[in-house]
């Protein structure tokens, strides 16, 4: 039973972002809801709390219980704002996608190591309002959390494959046959709808990000699969939901102590505005995120 809490000081250290059900996830202990509130609204639903192997873990559906929100209106900003003062410093999320390779089959899972940023509508930074960041993000996954997720999404038997790119589209539509075979000849792997800006947010928020990526169909290139519909990526979806259930089950015990990844010092040198040119509201507004740097 999950007990609902408006306002609750309970912390966790690992983030996991997805589906609706994850709460529901067995073994996990101590239930029970908060609604952080943030600078940038209120996230996506309620986040569940609890403890799984003894760590500390917070769950966030995406898209709202119900699946009621659009890519395009996922209050991305609020919802890494809610869990990075909560105390998370790391994050996965679960995400469906499409594959771009013959050899990446529905039902596989991707733990890709890079992005390509096809968005246009959404609110992609921290910053701004008297305020400067450059973050470095060459890198955009935190290579230490993809390694270990992939690792232990192999250990289930599931077929894992480790790196490749994921090409984010604003949706809510998927693409025409025209992109996909666009995307493509980039050689990219994936394609979803989510992986951005939350990637790019948690960097910002010197927090690791990973994803793990179910693959649901082939989009729309593949000349002898059907096109990508709805009703495929749900069910295709719902098959991988166990395997990320296990694969959360082993990988959140592991997920505890100091961080030896540079994820947590991504601001040290990325603030460019001067300190004493920093205005008081935005100080107040981003101290949960930069509150060790600018005071």
């Amino acid at each position: 039973m999950v007990e609902r809490v408006s306002n609750h000081p309970a912390k966790a250290t690992v983030g996991i972002i997805g589906g609706s059900g994850l709460y529901e996830m067995e073994g996990l202990e101590a239930v029970h809801e908060v609604w952080p509130e943030t600078p940038f609204g209120r996230p996506s639903d309620a986040i569940v709390l609890g403890r799984l192997g003894g760590v500390a873990a917070a769950f966030l559906p995406r898209h709202g219980r119900g699946h009621r929100l659009m890519p395009t209106e996922v209050p991305a900003r609020a919802n890494i704002f809610a869990l990075k003062s909560l105390g998370v410093e790391r994050i996965i999320s679960i995400s469906a996608v499409g594959s771009l390779k013959e050899e990446i089959h529905p039902l596989d899972l991707v733990v890709p190591d890079q992005l390509v940023d096809r968005t246009r509508l959404r609110q992609n930074t921290f910053f701004g309002d008297g305020v400067v960041a450059h973050v470095g993000f060459a890198e955009p996954f935190c290579s230490r959390l993809s390694a270990l997720l992939a690792e232990v999404a192999a250990s289930t038997g599931a077929t894992v494959h480790r790196g490749g790119t994921y090409v984010v589209i604003e949706g809510p539509a998927f693409s025409t046959r025209a992109e996909s075979h666009l995307y493509r000849s980039w050689g990219a792997s994936v394609i979803g709808m989510t992986a951005l800006p939350e990637a790019r947010l948690a960097r910002e928020a010197e927090m690791c990000y990973a994803t793990l990526a179910c693959a649901t169909d082939y989009d729309v290139w593949h000349e002898t699969e059907a096109p990508v519909t709805v009703e495929m990526v749900v069910a295709n979806l719902q098959k991988n939901v166990a395997t990320s259930k296990r694969t959360l089950q082993q990988v959140i015990p592991r997920l505890e102590g100091h961080r030896s990844c540079s994820c947590g010092m991504a601001l040290k040198d990325a603030i460019i505005t001067a300190p004493d040119r920093v205005p008081a509201k935005a100080k107040e507004r981003l101290a949960a995120i930069i509150g060790k740097y600018v005071r």
